[in-house]
């Protein structure tokens, strides 16, 4: 018999104490008589077995040598296998969370459906651009519960990746999904093949739809242009209707007492564009101004910080470094330049130290743990000053990444992509060759976004106080001495301006107006106010239309999405697909290995035995 826990049995090792306390214990007094001595020659050869003889003959220690065994097995975890056939007790809800399921009606709808497939055991995904786990293994009342709290998001739904969420957890003991969506639109792989994948594994998928077609009007499309006195917004509004239609915008600037207003007609299916010019500071709110089923799309906000202008310090004793030319040409940025780390760092909300030929002292370290503890960003280059044989410890200290040596390859060592951030978007690592680099290992309460395909972190960061500390293992040295090819990229300047910008320097207008569905990797947990509450997070999902305030910074959030917001689709011809005949074989039988433990009978018999025990000991009048 198998064991899932083989070290378990070391536990019959308490046999032998017991066995020894036995033979030990006190012997019953004799005494001699003359008239019984030629009886006791006699047995004097039964005595050399006679312990041996009481310990098989005594019921308490058989007892207790059994409860001793069988507890030492069950802690092994005992178990036989035999074929199970898939259960379906367990009930997997993916629900389509889209912006289009804020149509009237249709959410409600899907959360009301589920209600009536509830099982044993229920699970919840939200079917976002992201799937996202809301319940797992919930019985009846937590299953009503978590339904009750669900509200539709402002992104697209990739239902296939949820769906095959699903399928990985009911692969062992089986069990059904039921998919609940309007099937108007989703991103990522055809939803129905994702049903039959699962289906070829033996499990049941049941679509259901929710929702019909109904008329719109949205803001499908918006972008902002930087002009020479200021910002540009540039609005699509578009008619998914079959008539003309005569729409309304209300402009509600900042610190504006009075809203502005425009007119125009839409013809069919059409699209009207407009521009607001000289944004001013603050979140400026585009609103249509009409009554129809998704209003998500109704609105649009733009988001304009007060100061586009941050300080930034290069510490380098380099002239014309890759690095430095990079950040001097960095758009609402002041860089400047240093040899050495000042005294005050007052002025400053981040600082690039890149020092090729000196260490630093430990006197600019304490500087900058100072700086980091108090707020501040420092991110550190890699170079030859950062080899533990030149470094100083305190700067070491501070670094997400425990550095060990210099190492060369002289075919170059390729890099990979460990987390898909805002930070990794649009630069293309896999075309970086690194020659030299600083062998090192990522700290435990760090994250390393890139790393070589053995693991050497060449992009990292940890939080130090309330400030934060990146690395960047890419040096940038120049000629013979070059360690890599990342600056002669075109996404190197691309790379920094990323950096600077999620390090907490302003960066770019687009930092501040983005799309639902886009993620971004906060510098540390933290709390961020969403358009519907606050949550606490390192890792925020812009899935709602509106406005967030993440570190200081209001960003606007829209949909801007034109399949979203055509509420006009009619999905019928998913449902047929998904009923149709034409799903493949079966990969796997409506049968699946389950392991049956039997610890729970030894314990239970090891408890019956120690009742016998008790009664054994009561009949001798002992107890």
């Amino acid at each position: 018999m198998p064991f899932a826990n083989i070290l378990g049995l070391a536990a019959l090792a308490s046999i032998i104490p017991l066995i020894i306390l036995y033979l030990l214990r006190p012997k019953p007094l004799e005494l001699k008589i003359p008239s019984l001595m030629f009886l006791m020659r006699a047995e004097q050869k039964k005595k050399r077995f006679a312990s041996l003889r009481r310990l098989i003959k005594d019921p308490i220690f058989l007892a207790q040598l059994l409860i001793l065994i069988l507890i030492s097995v069950a802690i092994a975890g005992p178990f036989y296998t035999a074929e199970e056939e898939l259960s379906g007790e367990h009930t997997i809800f993916v629900i389509d969370a889209s912006a289009s399921m804020n149509t009237e009606g249709r959410f409600d709808s899907a959360t009301d459906i589920a209600k009536t497939y509830v099982s044993k055991k229920n699970s919840i995904i939200l079917a976002e651009n992201i799937p996202v786990n809301v319940l797992e293994a919930g019985g009846s009342s937590a299953n009503k519960n978590a339904l009750d709290s669900l509200t539709p998001k402002g992104s697209v739904a990739d239902l296939s990746s949820a769906i095959t969420n699903a399928m990985r957890t009911l692969s062992n003991e089986g069990g059904r999904i039921v998919v609940i969506s309007d099937f108007t639109n989703w991103q990522g792989e055809d939803p129905v093949s994702a049903m039959r994948l699962a289906e070829s594994y033996g499990l049941k998928v049941t679509f259901v739809r929710v929702g019909s077609p109904t008329d719109n009007v949205g803001i499908i499309q918006g972008w902002i242009d930087a002009e020479e006195n200021g910002y540009t917004y540039n609005c699509v509004v578009k008619n998914y209707m079959e008539t003309t239609q005569n729409v309304k915008i209300i402009i509600d600037t900042p610190g504006s007492q009075n809203k502005k207003s425009v007119t125009f007609d839409i013809g069919p299916f059409s699209t009207k564009q407009f521009k607001l010019t000289d944004l001013g500071t603050g979140i400026t709110e585009i609103k249509i101004d009409r009554e129809d089923k998704l209003a998500v799309d109704n609105v649009a906000y733009v988001s304009i910080p007060a100061n586009v202008q941050n300080e930034l310090l290069l510490v380098t004793d380099v002239k014309g470094s890759p690095s430095g030319t990079a950040l001097s040409l960095l758009p609402n940025i002041k860089a400047t330049q240093s040899n050495n780390v000042p005294a005050d760092l007052s002025d400053y909300k981040v600082i690039v130290v890149d020092t090729q030929q000196r260490a630093i002292t430990s006197e600019e370290a304490a500087r900058l743990s100072t700086f980091i503890e108090n707020g501040g960003n420092v991110l550190v280059i890699a170079s030859p000053t950062l080899d533990p044989k030149n470094a100083n410890i305190d700067l070491m200290q501070l670094l997400p990444v425990k550095i060990i040596t210099t190492s060369e390859s002289s075919k170059g060592v390729a890099l990979k992509v460990e987390q898909d951030t805002r930070l990794t978007e649009e630069v293309k690592f896999e075309d970086i060759a690194v020659y030299t680099y600083l062998n090192s290992t990522i700290r435990s309460d760090a994250v390393s976004l890139v790393d070589t395909p053995s693991d050497v972190p060449m992009l990292a960061y940890w939080n130090v106080g309330d400030g934060t500390v990146m690395y960047l293992g890419l040096s940038d040295m120049l000629g013979e001495e070059a360690w890599n090819n990342f600056h002669n990229l075109p996404e190197y300047p691309v790379f920094w301006a990323k950096v600077i910008a999620w390090l907490g320097g302003t960066g770019d207008i687009g930092d501040y107006n983005v799309q639902t569905g886009a993620v971004s990797a906060l510098s540390k947990e933290q709390e961020v106010t969403t358009p519907s509450g606050s949550i606490t997070t390192s890792r925020l999902l812009y899935d709602e239309v509106g406005v967030y305030e993440v570190a200081g910074k209001r960003i606007a959030v829209n949909l801007y999405d034109d399949m979203e917001s055509d509420t006009t689709v009619d999905s019928s011809n998913v449902l047929e697909r998904a009923t149709s005949n034409e799903g493949g074989d079966t990969i796997r039988q409506t049968t699946y290995t389950a392991n049956k433990y039997v610890d729970i009978y030894l314990i239970i018999i090891a408890m019956l035995l120690v009742v016998l025990e008790i009664l054994i000991i009561r009949n001798r009048g002992e107890l």
